[in-house]
């Protein structure tokens, strides 16, 4: 059995058809938006930099820097100094491996864990084991104000009792 369609009923058919993938489809642009921009932010007030402020910035950093073509890496040129408070490439040096020294990448976790020794497990103790622990702290303990630490206090504790 052969089925006949006028030509109306093709053309109405192909429209609609036309007209439900086109619906579907996702929207097509000319041109691509255009990204956000990419704003700098001041560490210290949390605020957007001015342009100005960046021409500035880069400016200095020409100045004061120059390309190394064998390393790949910018350079402070011979007769500049760092600016203040700026840590010098060995201090640097000297605080990565001191925390590598101190600490491994477990792959699990994704993190550096401490190669010390482990805290103890404070929920393993009775409310009584922690109440007697810190009693006994308190009695060997002082808090300086001024460097805002716990002191031990030399033995024997004689602590002076405050009079009311």
């Amino acid at each position: 059995m052969k089925l006949k369609f006028s030509a109306g009923a093709l053309g109405t058919a192909m429209t609609l058809a036309v007209t439900l993938a086109a619906s579907m489809a996702l929207p097509a642009y000319a041109q691509k938006p255009a990204p956000a921009a990419a704003t700098q932010v001041n560490t210290e007030t949390g605020s957007p930099v001015a342009r100005v402020q960046l021409k500035m910035d880069a400016k200095e950093f020409m100045r004061s820097h120059r390309w190394d073509e064998e390393t790949d890496t910018w350079r402070m040129k011979p007769d500049m100094m760092p600016p203040a408070g700026v840590m010098s490439r060995a201090e640097v040096k000297a605080q990565r491996d001191l925390f590598l020294s101190k600490n491994k990448w477990n792959n699990v976790n994704s993190r550096y864990e401490s190669i010390g020794p482990v805290p103890r497990n404070m929920s393993t103790l009775t409310r009584a084991e922690v109440k007697a622990e810190t009693i006994q702290f308190m009695r060997t303990h002082d808090f300086n104000e001024e460097t805002s630490t716990w002191v031990e206090v030399p033995y024997p504790a004689s602590k002076p009792k405050a009079k009311m």
